[in-house]
């Protein structure tokens, strides 16, 4: 057994391995993890959480990098939470090395964790709203998430950031890969990265086109904004680092901040509680209970509907 206040305390006080520690309870569903985020509880809630989407192969990674360079040169501690697809082999993530992210590796301002998504769609794994809690409490100011890059189902990370970043690169059918995806219903700021290549342009005018047709907003509504990167090389990093602080600025200004902030704790408080009634439905398989439940189904004197709501409240109430 670890012993969570001391682990709590060391990671407020930047030690990677007592943040390690606290994200593997997490990720294990550890018997500790009730201990975990009560004693998180209180700590969290300060850091800026940025999602970074889009399908493979736009240099989500890369983008990533530069973004983590930029906020340490304003001298922000910043967490990285990288969420990859999971081994069919030992369900760990396949590219858990972070290789284009390797140049932050021994910078004690900036903690990179891996995590495999076991088979979890929505591009994100299902501890993750869990270990951005982790890297919040252990004093990051900015918490960058980088989603599997799964393509059209994706689009969770819209649900557990505070600002979404999309990316699209030209000659990858981008633009109706992201109409197709929901992804321009998602998006806070947009960017073509890559965008030395040829046809940036074209993909900046044609995202730009369909967000135009997409849009129903009021005077002093957010606009996303649509930025030209070329992140292996930090060029335009900083006017997407710009774009970022003006979308906070914009919700703090007008209360959405704390309003995404509610949902976010709603959605979560709701997922534990169904994971929990579907654990211990579960439980019930060979339960004579279902069993009974299930011969008056058969027997045509129940409908599954009546019987599905016997069962809850015979567990509620229990």
């Amino acid at each position: 057994m670890q012993d969570v206040a001391s682990l709590v305390t060391q990671a407020r006080e930047g030690r990677p391995r007592a943040v390690a520690r606290l994200i593997s309870l997490v990720e294990g569903a550890s018997p500790q993890l009730r201990e975990v985020m009560a004693a998180l509880a209180p700590l969290a809630g300060n850091a800026y959480v940025v999602g970074l989407t889009g399908s493979p192969g736009v240099g989500k990674s890369t983008c990533t990098s530069a973004l983590v360079t930029a906020y340490r040169r304003q001298d922000k501690r910043v967490g990285v939470l990288a969420v990859d697809p999971s081994s069919p082999f030992s369900g760990g993530a396949l590219l858990g090395d972070r290789v284009r992210m390797s140049d932050h590796a021994s910078d004690p301002g900036v903690y990179i964790r891996s995590m495999a998504t076991r088979g979890h769609l929505g591009g994100l794994a299902w501890a993750a709203p869990q270990a951005i809690r982790v890297l919040d409490a252990a004093g990051c100011d900015v918490v960058l998430v980088e989603t599997v890059g799964v393509g059209q189902s994706e689009v969770e990370i819209a649900s557990q950031a505070d600002t979404s970043v999309v990316l699209l690169a030209p000659g990858m059918g981008d633009g109706i890969q992201a109409a197709k995806a929901g992804i321009l219903e998602i998006g806070d700021v947009y960017v073509v990265n890559k965008a030395d290549r040829d046809g940036a342009d074209a993909t900046a005018r044609e995202l730009n086109h369909m967000l135009g047709l997409g849009e129903s907003r009021g005077p002093g509504d957010w606009r996303p904004p649509i930025v030209k990167t070329v992140a292996a090389r930090e060029e335009g990093i900083d006017e997407v680092v710009e774009a970022l602080e003006k979308h906070r600025a914009w919700m703090e200004e007008r209360g959405v901040l704390v309003e995404r902030r509610l949902a976010r704790a709603s959605r979560e408080v709701e997922t534990i509680a169904v994971t929990a009634l579907r654990e211990r439905i579960a439980d019930l398989h060979g339960d004579r209970r279902l069993s009974a439940l299930a011969e008056r189904i058969v027997a045509g004197d129940l409908d599954p509907y009546r019987a599905a709501d016997s069962l809850v409240e015979g567990l509620t109430e229990g």
